[in-house]
């Protein structure tokens, strides 16, 4: 049931990519004299990228502050305090942990009655330091499946080279503690447990089996001893789709097969594979996110749906019994209906029942559901504080009514909690105080945007704050796919920012889902500028309201907050004193053609269609730059494995600008994919290179 509920998550935010890619042989449609920079691993690219590392180190790494910033970082993102996030397959519960002895980390396991204990034993599994050296590899972990059946013995472990998002898949013996020699393994695909002599396989069978995106558009059907190459085809969805993968939900009594096709990054179609081979396509509008449990069928929606003559809103989410769904039954319920101000931030079984989570302006009321005779009854789950984020999840919704709560706030460290539905959840684990948080203080605010809109963010800083206009503030957003900012505790934003006199800001914009899915598709292609004028508009509020001043305010964004920010850089430079743009997107006439960019297009636009490009110009940064402006200093951060946002966005960007004389700087790691960094020693001296440039420019 795990794996269906991992998929179902992806394609409403940054998709991932299954199989290595490299740019598209696709001509530019205009000139660009950067294009270039575009070949990764190209010899006067490369050349390029040594260049500017070494003028960034130079300028902040070797500079006094710089290596007690980095070993702060280190020392946090190292502890052995950290609480270990665990998952449940049969008896066990299974965490990945890092730390100073693995920085690229070690996966373990062990009883429910040891992980109560405030110092659980480990079972180790497998050590990915001690692999890398071994088959002198960058590993970096991505993932596993456990098979439930066949006592917990059979494992897909996902890891990537140097993090890149392209996942190589062993098969994992959990009893002789080893890799299967002869077993389910691909260099890059994405594999799925049906029995241990089964498994469901998306990857590139060969030429005609990707979609134009670069991504499988088959999925099979692999038996343990044959060759892939008569693997049983399952499904094949079209070439403009994104990809199509499959799943086995095991829970007993309820065991069913799923293929889902991903149109696009927002639409889905979901298939039933029935006992004959045959696929039933689950009726729903594409854009709903459905999933079964049990008996039921939930099904959220991103727009309004009329069925039988009933209108149900966006960002309702309706159950219905799935077998009576199937046969054409169409009697929903509401579970919930969102308002102007609430919606639905997530929600999670367990056994019997039902756990709601709704943000009310962002703060978080937490409900459960029973289903009965008389229908569905309502109680609120205690223990959700306001301004802070609240994540609940059923420990094993196939067995028991047991969940893990999570809270964790701004200035509190994040605590998890046990409980069972119908007793009080008590404290498990807590982080430890990482940074002093005495005289500090959250509250929230709302700015108005261009257009009227009101919209909220959270300040953390001193609560003695005087408001002169002098306080070095941090603006961080997102603004996309539907994600959420929400408070949670962030130790090296504390340690490095806030116990320095720093303010912290985060702006909950349009493009997001803190209001629903009428709040993200406010900010859909060529009313992207919403999400941009929402950001300025908090800035402008800090500004009014004396918290700080444009020379003192800074602004951060990551992958699509890249994006961001990247346009706060070109349309309203005068509101910053500094910009760090990380893993960016920022030529938006070529994104489509690199990597996982095509994935993309229902959020962005299409630029090969002039009438789209028309609006998309507007908000693409490279194509803004402007050699009369006059911009903020600039650090651009990404990774040479980045294979979801290209490098090139980041290098043409930072080399235009640079050519024209303005005061930018650039870091390029050599791996870390994504999340630009594949250990915590990585992650610690990128941070400290950010929070270096922050001081050195605001305050």
């Amino acid at each position: 049931m795990r794996r269906l509920w991992i998929y179902l998550a992806v394609g409403c935010a940054l998709a991932w990519p299954l199989i290595a890619q490299e740019v598209k042989p696709v001509p530019p449609p205009e000139q660009d004299p950067y294009l270039w920079l575009e070949e990764i691993a190209g010899e006067k690219a490369l050349a390029w990228v040594r260049a500017r590392n070494a003028e960034s180190i130079k300028e902040l790494a070797e500079t006094p502050g710089f290596e007690q910033l980095r070993a702060g970082i280190l020392k946090i993102g190292g502890s052995t305090e950290r609480i270990p996030a665990v998952y449940k397959e049969g008896p066990y519960y299974y965490n990945f942990w890092t730390d100073a002895q693995h920085p690229r980390g070690i996966w373990r396991r062990t009883t429910l009655e040891e992980y109560l204990k405030a110092d659980p034993k480990w079972d180790l599994l497998l050590d990915l330091d001690a692999l890398g050296r071994a088959e002198k590899e960058s590993w970096v972990w991505r993932s596993a499946q456990v098979l439930k059946a066949g006592g917990n013995r059979h494992a897909l472990v996902c890891i990537s080279r140097g993090g890149s998002d392209a996942r190589v898949v062993r098969e994992f013996d959990l009893m002789t503690r080893a890799f299967v020699e002869g077993g389910f393994n691909l260099p890059d695909a994405d594999l799925s447990w049906i029995d241990k002599d089964n498994v469901y396989v998306s990857t590139d069978f060969g030429p005609g089996s990707l979609t134009a995106s670069g991504y499988p558009r088959i999925v099979k059907l692999w038996k343990r001893g044959t060759p892939l190459s008569v693997a049983e085809v399952i499904y094949e969805g079209k070439a403009t789709d994104n990809f199509v993968y499959a799943v086995f939900n095991d829970t007993e009594g309820f065991e069913r097969h799923f293929v889902f096709r991903t149109i696009d990054a927002q639409k889905t179609e979901m298939l039933l594979r029935t006992k004959d081979g045959k696929l039933e396509k689950v009726d729903l509008p594409e854009d709903a996110r459905a999933a079964p449990h049990r008996e039921w069928l939930t099904i959220r929606l991103a727009s309004p749906w009329t069925v039988e003559g009933k209108t149900y809103a966006a960002g309702s989410l309706l159950v219905a019994r799935f077998n009576d769904y199937m046969k054409g039954r169409r009697e929903l319920t509401v579970l919930f209906e969102p308002s102007s101000r609430a919606s639905l931030s997530h929600f999670t079984w367990t056994r019997r029942h039902l756990i709601l989570h709704v943000l009310e302006d962002v703060k978080n009321t937490l409900t459960v559901l029973t289903p009965g005779p008389a229908g569905w009854s309502r109680e609120i789950l205690a223990g959700a504080p306001g301004l802070a984020t609240v994540s609940v999840r059923g420990v094993d919704p196939d067995e028991s009514d047991d969940f893990f709560m999570t809270v964790t706030g701004f200035l509190t460290p994040t605590t998890l909690l046990y409980g069972t539905i119908g007793k009080a959840p008590t404290k498990l684990k807590e982080l430890p105080s990482f940074f002093d948080a005495t005289g500090l203080e959250v509250s929230q605010h709302f700015a108005t945007s261009k257009d009227g809109t009101k919209v909220p963010y959270f300040q953390v800083g001193p609560a003695s704050l005087k408001l002169d206009g002098a306080n070095p503030t941090l603006l961080f957003g997102y603004g996309g796919f539907g994600v959420s900012q929400t408070p949670r505790y962030t130790p090296a934003v504390g340690w490095a920012w806030l116990r320095q006199g720093g303010v912290y800001v985060v702006a909950n914009i349009r493009g997001g889902g803190e209001y629903g899915p009428d709040w993200h598709q406010a900010a859909l292609k060529e009313k992207r500028h919403r999400a941009y004028e929402d950001f300025a508009a908090v800035a402008k509020d800090l500004i009014a309201r004396k918290v700080t001043s444009p020379k003192h305010l800074g602004a951060e964004g990551i992958s699509n907050g890249g994006l961001l920010v990247g346009n706060m850089i070109t349309h309203y430079p005068q509101l910053f004193g500094a910009v760090i743009c990380r893993a960016a997107l920022l030529d938006m006439r070529r994104y489509s053609k690199l990597f996982a960019g095509a994935l993309w297009i229902a959020e962005y636009g299409d630029p090969d269609k002039p009438e789209e490009w028309a609006f998309m110009r507007t908000f693409s940064p490279y194509h803004n730059v402007r050699a009369d402006a006059k911009y903020p200093p600039v650090l651009f951060i990404t990774s040479a494995r980045d294979d979801r946002v290209h490098p090139g966005h980041s290098r043409k960007m930072m080399a235009k600008m640079k050519d024209l004389g303005f005061d930018v700087r650039y870091y390029e790691n050599i791996e870390g994919g994504h999340a630009r960094a594949a250990d915590s020693l990585q992650a610690a001296y990128m941070a400290a290179l950010g929070w270096t440039f922050l001081w050195q420019k605001l305050k």
